[in-house]
C-alpha cells in the first residue's frame, strides 16, 4: 500500500515528541517508513529562577506542529488527515506539573533543567538508599514541601509533560513504565512503583498533615503494548484546530524521550544501549542485573516494556557548541560568502585536530551539571600560551567537551560496574555530520558505536514505533522482538570502532578537563 492509500484508509501512525527545541511529529505507514512530519520550534524560558514552558506555549506549540504536518500531508498527497491508527506521545522525561482535584495547573512546569532540588534529592537519596537525581518528580515535590510552597497542599494529580499532553487528549491519567520510572522508582518485579519507596515518603511528609496519599497522585503505570485510552472529542479539537481528525484514534502509554530514544535506536534488550546527543545528552544501558551500589552519577530507570536501564544523563551537551558555530555563520555572512553546510564543514574539520585537541579544554555548560557537580554553569574556553590553537582542534575541544562529562558517567559503569554493552547506537543532532560525532563518542566510550539511517528522525519515530506495538502486534510478539523481526529486521546500522590514538587522545583531554574543574567554579563564582 502506498502512502497516499495509507493515510486516506486511516492505517498511518502519528508520533509526537515534545523536545527541548522542538515539538516534532512523524506520520509513519504501516512498515514504520516515515511518510510525512511537522514540527514547531520552541525555547524554554528562565522564570523566577526556575526553567520552564508555558502552558499556553505548549498547547500553540502542539497546535502548530500538528497543523504543519497536515500541510505537509496535504502538500504531498493532497489529502486531509481524517483518521489514524494510533498516536503516541513522548517528551522530555520526568520534571514537575502539579494539578489540583480540578485539573488547574498549580505551579509552572519545572523541567528537566532545573537544579534547585539538591537538598531534597540529598535526603531522598539517603531516606530510599537510590539515586534520586535532581530532575526526577519526587525531587520536585520534595523540594517545594521544603521551600514551603502553598500550592503542595492542594495537589490531586502530578505527572510529566507528557502524561499531562496524553490526559488532555484521552481522559486517562497513565504514564508509561519508562518516563514514571523518572518519577519514583519502578519495582521490575511488578512493573509500579516501589511500594517501601512509597511508604517511606508517607511517613517523611506525615507531619506535613497534606490531603492527599502520593499513591494517589501519580499516573497509574503502563507497560508497551498496554492500552491507554482514546483520543476523546475534545481532544481531537485540541491537537487538530482544523476539526478534520475523527476521535476514537487509541494511543499508546506515554513515554519520556529516553525510552523513544531506546526504541528509535532499537536498544531495549539487556546488553545493548543508546546514546541521545542534542540539547542535553543521556547514554542508556540496558542492565543484566541490578548495579552493586547506588552512585549519583547513575540514574536507573526502565525501558518502556520494564527491563532496568543504567542512564548518565547530562544537562548539557550541543547548545554551547551550535553557539560557536552560529558566531561562525555570522563572520560568513560578514564576507558574503555564506555557506549552508557549516556545521559539516566545521566538524569534518575537527578532524583534523591533534588527538588530545592540543591542549584546548570547553566546558559546555549553559546551566547546571549534576554529574561534575555543578549547580549552575557557565559556557568556557580555556587554553594555555602554549597549546596548539588551531580551527582544527578548537571544534575538536568543542565536539570533546560536549560528549564530556557522558564518559565520567559511564566510565564508572564500565570500569567499576564492569557492566557489558554488545552495542551501543547513537542518536541525535550530533550525529547529522556523517562519521564526526560517532568517532568521537566511540573514542570517549571506548566501544564499537552505530548510526542508523533512521537515527535522525528521533524520539517521534520512537514514539510512533510505540503507538504501533499497540495496534499492529498481533502475534503477542515482546517489544524486543517485534523492533528485531518486524521494525528493523537485522538492520543495526554503520559501525565505527575507536581508533586507540582518539581513545588516548580522548583520555588526555579528560584529564585537562578535570584538573580545569577549578577555573569552571571561579567562573560560576565570578559571573552572576
Amino acid at each position: 500500500m502506498d502512502a497516499r492509500k495509507t493515510i486516506e484508509s486511516g492505517k498511518a501512525v502519528l508520533g509526537i515528541e515534545f523536545g527541548s527545541t522542538r515539538i516534532k511529529a512523524v506520520l509513519v505507514d504501516e512498515d514504520h517508513i516515515p511518510i510525512a512530519q511537522g514540527s514547531f520550534e520552541w525555547e524554554n524560558q528562565l522564570v523566577d529562577g526556575l526553567w520552564t514552558y508555558s502552558k499556553e506555549v505548549i498547547w500553540f506549540g502542539l497546535q502548530q506542529c500538528y497543523s504543519d504536518l497536515r500541510a505537509d500531508v496535504k502538500k504531498r498527497y493532497d489529502l486531509e488527515i481524517e483518521h489514524l491508527a494510533a498516536i503516541g506521545i513522548s517528551a522530555m522525561m520526568h520534571g514537575y506539573m502539579p494539578f489540583n482535584k480540578e485539573g488547574h495547573l498549580l505551579a509552572p512546569f519545572r523541567t528537566w533543567r532545573n537544579t534547585n532540588t539538591g537538598p531534597a534529592a540529598a535526603e531522598l537519596s539517603k531516606l530510599f538508599v537510590y539515586n534520586i537525581p535532581l530532575r526526577w518528580s519526587i525531587s520536585h515535590l520534595y523540594q517545594a514541601i521544603l521551600n514551603g510552597e502553598a500550592h503542595v497542599q492542594d495537589i490531586g494529580y502530578l505527572t510529566t509533560l507528557a502524561g499531562y499532553i496524553h490526559w488532555k487528549l484521552t481522559g486517562e491519567k497513565v504514564l508509561g513504565v519508562g518516563d514514571a520510572s523518572g518519577m519514583l522508582p519502578v519495582d521490575p518485579g511488578t512493573g509500579n512503583y516501589r511500594a517501601d519507596m512509597v511508604e517511606k515518603f508517607e511517613k517523611l511528609v506525615a507531619p506535613y498533615k497534606f490531603r492527599w496519599k502520593l499513591r494517589d497522585i501519580l499516573p497509574r503505570v503502563l507497560q508497551a503494548g498496554e492500552a491507554a485510552g482514546c483520543l476523546t472529542e475534545t481532544g481531537a479539537k485540541r491537537l487538530d484546530i482544523s476539526g478534520h481528525l475523527h476521535a476514537g484514534v487509541p494511543l499508546c502509554p506515554p513515554e519520556g524521550d529516553a525510552g523513544t530514544g531506546m526504541v528509535a535506536t532499537n536498544a531495549v534488550r539487556p546488553r545493548t544501549g543508546n546514546v541521545s546527543a542534542g540539547t542535553s545528552s543521556f547514554s542508556m544501558i540496558v542492565l543484566e542485573k541490578e548495579l552493586s551500589k547506588p552512585n549519583e552519577m547513575i540514574d536507573i530507570v526502565t525501558t518502556p516494556d520494564g527491563n532496568l536501564v543504567a542512564m548518565v544523563h547530562c544537562n548539557n551537551c550541543t547548545s554551547e557548541l551550535n553557539a560557536w558555530v552560529k558566531m561562525f555563520r555570522e563572520y560568513q555572512q560578514l564576507l558574503g560568502a555564506e555557506d549552508n553546510n557549516i556545521y559539516g564543514r566545521l566538524y569534518t574539520e575537527a578532524l583534523q585536530g591533534d588527538p588530545d585537541c592540543g591542549g584546548l579544554v570547553a566546558f559546555n555548560y549553559v546551566s547546571g551539571e549534576p554529574v561534575t557537580g555543578f549547580a549552575e554553569g557557565r559556557p568556557l574556553f580555556v587554553r594555555g600560551a602554549n597549546d596548539n590553537f588551531t580551527l582544527a582542534n578548537f571544534f575538536r575541544a568543542q565536539l570533546y567537551g560536549s560528549i564530556a562529562v557522558l564518559k565520567i558517567g559511564n566510565d564508572v559503569l564500565f570500569r567499576e560496574e564492569q557492566v557489558k554493552v554488545e552495542r551501543i547506537t547513537g542518536h541525535g543532532g550530533l550525529f547529522k555530520t556523517p562519521v564526526v560525532g560517532q568517532k568521537f563518542l566511540a573514542a570517549a566510550l571506548n566501544s564499537p558505536i552505530s548510526v542508523m539511517e533512521t537515527a535522525g528522525e528521533g524520539g517521534a519515530w520512537g514514539i510512533a514505533l510505540l503507538a504501533s506495538f499497540l495496534v499492529n502486534n498481533c502475534s503477542g510478539m515482546s517489544l524486543p522482538d517485534f523492533l528485531d523481526e518486524i521494525v528493523f529486521s537485522g538492520n543495526t546500522g554503520t559501525e565505527i570502532a575507536p581508533d586507540p590514538a582518539d581513545v588516548a587522545g580522548f583520555e588526555a583531554y579528560l584529564e585537562n578537563y578535570k584538573a580545569a574543574f577549578p577555573i569552571e567554579e571561579a567562573a560560576v563564582r565570578c559571573k552572576k
